[in-house]
């Protein structure tokens, strides 16, 4: 007689494998469902983790405001609109702060005086060898060498096809140059009254360019190369070079009488406001692009 059926269904979250012992005898081994995707995913491209960086990337579960504009859907509009919603608030901010400065603050004797004072000290104790340090420090925040670092950056990035990546450095100085010329236009403090060592627009002293594109780039490099190590003095390390390349570069513009103590402090404003607008903006489109069943990296 056959033995009779029971009414058990066989669990579809399991599945009967086929493997081969040393005997050459096939036996099988249950695995479950949800094994068996993970141990026939293809490993990961050495090329795509080595430029994939957490900082860029959205928390699942938190969202982003950005991310649910209305009648914007692809990841890419999404990008977009955040870069010139970023460069619209921080060049209204700032200008705004410019015009209180200007109009308000230095009003007050003491204080207009006391922005005054730092540069004249260090204009009053130029050295030859200090002339040739702030020079460089001028350099490596200025108008070629951090285009040249942010254009290599994306183009690496761009041929990987990382476009969230080759956008973060690139569009965080362009949000940043944008806003420093936008304040630039209406914002008008006369630099300095000492000897200057650069011809430059006299009226154009609020805020400082070069403070702000240094931390744009230099502590957006840092944000990057920490977000990939939890090693505690690996990301002090990055840190403190991060920190004192703008402080560097502060002092030279202070001292070749390019700007006051108070154009510096509305640089870092801009600076640090521009870096952390790109990190939102990459992070909702992060966002968008899971819901709109795209995956752009």
């Amino acid at each position: 007689m056959f033995p009779p059926r029971t009414s058990k269904k066989p669990c579809l979250s399991r599945l009967c494998v086929p493997v081969r012992t040393r005997a050459n005898h096939l036996s099988t081994q249950t695995v479950t469902t949800k094994d068996y995707p993970a141990a026939h995913e293809p490993a990961a491209d050495d090329g795509a983790s080595l430029l994939s960086f957490p900082v860029l990337d959205a928390k699942r579960r938190r969202g982003s405001s950005l991310a649910t504009l209305p009648g914007v859907r692809h990841p890419f509009w999404i990008y977009v609109c955040g870069v010139l919603a970023s460069f619209v608030v921080i060049a209204a901010l700032s200008i705004l702060t410019g015009l209180l400065i200007t109009h308000i603050a230095l009003r007050v004797h003491w204080l207009a005086g006391d922005d005054e004072r730092l540069v004249r000290f260090l204009a009053g104790h130029r050295s030859s060898s200090l002339t040739e340090a702030s020079l460089v420090g001028s350099i490596m925040a200025g108008g070629v060498v951090l285009p040249i670092i942010a254009g290599i950056a994306a183009t690496i990035a761009a041929v990987a096809k990382h476009w969230r990546l080759a956008g973060f450095l690139l569009f965080a100085l362009a949000v940043e140059s944008g806003s420093y010329r936008a304040t630039t236009m209406v914002v008008h403090r006369h630099r300095p009254e000492v000897h200057r060592l650069e011809n430059l627009q006299v009226d154009a002293s609020y805020p400082s360019g070069h403070t702000a594109a240094s931390i744009a780039i230099y502590w957006g490099i840092a944000l990057l190369l920490t977000s990939r190590t939890s090693n505690v003095a690996a990301r002090i390390c990055i840190w403190t070079v991060a920190v004192l390349i703008p402080v560097y570069v502060a002092f030279s513009r202070m001292y070749r009488g390019m700007h006051h103590p108070l154009d510096i402090a509305g640089g870092v404003v801009v600076g640090i406001a521009a870096l952390s607008a790109m990190v939102l903006v990459s992070r909702a489109a992060d966002v968008r692009s899971s819901m709109h069943g795209s995956a752009p990296k």
